[in-house]
């Protein structure tokens, strides 16, 4: 992202979530979506006609389905801390439901200064138990924002870290990865990644990832990092995160949709979930 400026990545997700609530198959409600864009929901892009994008849209919206319904099995056996990696516009700590659920929003300071005008420009408060933690990795860690935002690395703990992974460098993801498993209590983790495209991937399909992926890199945050299901279930589990579960998009949308959908093959993304339920 340039110094100054939100992320631009950060904002084409919120306009994918937004977009996604006008979706008659729609998987993932956020009310306050288009709100917090100042955009009137039947003034958004309609959904559209191209299968692979109209995908990649739903799978925006199912990522964020399936790491708010992991969260809440984990608020039911007693997590009160969320720590939002990589926010960006998610409203998640504006309109959630669980009590005494602490959320930490990590993002970089740029980023926050432009949510919490868009936020109060909407008229959307802030709740008290949403704790900014901003954090520019260039003068600061992970772990001095967190225990600057008051995260209690005593009790158990729940990270979502959705739309971030592809723009770090591998070693980059991994890092922060040993962090959140270096929680003293029990944690978990969701986060997406990508895979390498399959070598048999259809010509059409290959083209558009292609296309997306030269379209994030002209924006200047291009993807830079891939892993397999092996490799970082493997990686997790070296980390004593080894209760975990992922699921390809296609998967995913067959989850929440209840219908056959794109071949796995022609997608690369990922959601995982991991954790540690015993403390160290």
């Amino acid at each position: 992202m340039e110094s100054g400026r939100p992320s631009r990545t950060a904002w084409r997700a919120a306009h994918a979530r937004a977009r996604h609530q006008a979706d008659p198959q729609r998987i993932f409600t956020d009310p306050l979506a288009s709100t917090i864009l100042h955009v009137e929901p039947d003034a958004l892009t309609p959904l559209p006609d191209d299968p692979v994008a109209r995908h990649n849209i739903r799978f925006l919206a199912a990522r964020s389905r399936f790491a708010e319904d992991s969260l809440a099995s984990a608020v039911t056996a007693g997590t009160r801390q969320l720590v939002v990696l990589g926010a960006g516009l998610d409203t998640f700590a504006c309109r959630h439901t669980h009590p005494g659920l602490t959320v930490f929003e990590v993002d970089h300071p740029d980023t926050q200064a432009w949510k919490r005008q868009q936020l109060a420009a909407a008229g959307i408060a802030v709740p008290p138990s949403l704790a900014f933690a901003p954090l520019d990795f260039e003068r600061g860690t992970l772990a001095e924002a967190l225990d600057a935002a008051g995260l209690d690395r005593t009790r158990a703990a729940f990270f979502i870290w959705l739309g971030v992974t592809p723009y770090l460098t591998r070693d980059a993801v991994l890092a922060t990865l040993r962090f959140v498993a270096g929680h003293t209590a029990p944690v978990q983790v969701v986060f997406d990644y990508y895979s390498e495209p399959s070598p048999a991937m259809a010509p059409e399909l290959r083209a558009a990832y292609e296309a997306a992926t030269r379209q994030v890199a002209e924006l200047g945050e291009p993807w830079l990092s891939h892993f397999t299901p092996e490799g970082i279930a493997g990686e997790l589990r070296a980390m004593e995160l080894d209760d975990i579960e992922d699921h390809t998009s296609p998967g995913l949308l067959a989850r929440y949709l209840g219908e056959p959908t794109p071949d796995a093959d022609a997608f690369s993304g990922h959601v995982i979930r991991a954790g540690r339920t015993a403390a160290r």
